[in-house]
């Protein structure tokens, strides 16, 4: 048997194998939405576009969409400067821009509302990516950091729609997660036109994966392309005119089982400072009333964005129960703790707080953020404290010293300016396709 003919036996033999799983586990999909519906109500709706079933209307013969897959808020935000090119670039062209959460459908909504088509990704089933393929017809597939789906990546291949991989990046620990399914995934890889790594050692990793060494190519991170609403310093001016010189701390994108450690670094600082204002941004909506009680329920005064819009001066905790405005409460803040890093979640987003000119703390947890991290510790424009209570002094520290936060500050900023660049290469990478 010839080696090709010997690989496409290979290859259907596993596409075969992972397909027929995942059909057994169809009724496991049903159970996941509806449990996780219990927790966000979203989850309970449009059932019929997790399984390809679209009301969206099929685009003209002839015509296509350009389509990115951004999973949730995170990947939307990284997402954003190229979505912003595409329409700036190719204003004839629809964007169909697809999520898996309801969060990230909201993030898509509020950034472009009707500039782009929306609907979530089906489940990698192949009768339903066949459905949406046909529904949609992408002319071009960027798919954001690390959405590796074998059924839809050989569909596009077999359909003749060029996919990359923008923006991406692959930790040791998601490394190992793909190692019962390495040999599918490999040639799932190898079927893209290319990828854009965020760093070398992301670019090091997709190719023990399974890319091929000319595939892979290092662009850098989007995120440091993401566009400053020039409306933050004068949202940021009024925040503080109404605050009246109070020290403020923001606890950013924080998970369930960091929640109390939360409160806790607050009752830290609040002995210090009595007038201290934190500022509380959960990183999930269903999170935002169970945290708005805890707070409550330390005897704090405690008021939500969607219910006063701002803080008023008796307030000690100020919940943003909204989507999207995270960057411009970042800019309101003396000092920010980013989230997802006190458990072991892997941090989230830290060019935000830097960009906008914010101290910043975090836990030990990086590992979907090690690249940024390693940067912003060796700019001296971070602090990454081993526990709770690491952070609480680290906090501390910075509240107390302005130069200090200065310095970070002027650092952060500095490495950001000086990240620049990712959107650029990565429009270069694509534009044969486009």
């Amino acid at each position: 048997m010839r080696a090709d003919s010997f690989e496409r036996v290979i290859e259907h033999t596993l596409r075969g194998l992972y397909s027929a799983a995942l059909y057994l586990l169809l009724p496991v999909t049903v159970y996941h939405l509806i449990w996780r519906g219990f927790r966000q109500r979203a989850y309970l709706l449009r059932w019929d576009e997790r399984y390809a079933r679209y009301r969206l209307p099929e685009p003209p013969p002839g015509d296509g969409h350009l389509w990115v897959h951004a999973v949730s808020v995170g990947e939307v935000n990284a997402a954003a400067p190229l979505i912003h090119a595409l329409l700036r670039d190719h204003p004839q062209q629809r964007v169909l821009v697809t999520t898996i959460t309801p969060t990230g459908s909201e993030r898509v909504a509020a950034l472009w509302g009707e500039r782009v088509d929306h609907v979530y990704l089906p489940y990698d089933l192949t009768g339903a990516v066949a459905r949406f393929l046909r529904h949609f017809r992408p002319k071009i597939a960027l798919i954001v950091e690390t959405e590796l789906w074998p059924n839809l990546l050989f569909a596009c291949r077999d359909h003749g729609i060029p996919v990359y991989l923008v923006n991406a990046r692959l930790s040791e620990r998601s490394l190992r997660g793909y190692r019962a399914l390495r040999a599918l995934v490999g040639r799932a890889l190898r079927t893209m036109r290319a990828v854009a790594a965020q760093s070398e050692a992301d670019a090091a990793r997709f190719v023990r994966l399974g890319a091929r060494q000319a595939q892979v190519v290092v662009c850098g991170n989007l995120k440091f392309d993401t566009r400053v609403d020039p409306g933050i310093d004068a949202f940021a001016d009024a925040f503080r005119a109404r605050i009246a010189g109070r020290p403020v701390w923001i606890a950013a994108s924080t998970h369930p089982d960091e929640e109390a450690l939360v409160l806790a670094i607050d009752r830290h600082l609040r002995a210090r400072w009595p007038d201290l204002l934190m500022l509380w941004a959960p990183r999930h909506p269903e999170r935002f009333r169970p945290a708005t009680q805890l707070a409550i329920d330390t005897g704090l005064q405690v008021a939500t964005r969607k219910l006063t819009q701002l803080p008023d001066a008796g307030d000690a905790v100020f919940v943003i129960d909204t989507l999207g405005e995270l960057m411009s409460f970042y800019a309101c803040a003396d000092v920010a703790f980013v989230g997802g890093s006190l458990q072991a979640v892997g941090g989230h987003n830290l060019l935000e707080p830097a960009a906008v000119g914010t101290a910043i703390v975090t836990g030990p947890h990086l590992h979907n953020f090690s690249d940024i991290a390693e940067q912003l510790r060796q700019a001296d424009a971070v602090r990454i404290a081993p526990d709770a209570a690491a952070v609480a002094e680290a906090l501390e520290r910075l509240l107390a010293d302005s130069a200090e936060r200065d310095r970070m500050v002027e650092a952060g900023r500095m490495l950001v300016e000086q990240g620049r660049g990712a959107l650029r290469r990565t429009i270069a990478l694509i534009g044969d396709s486009l």
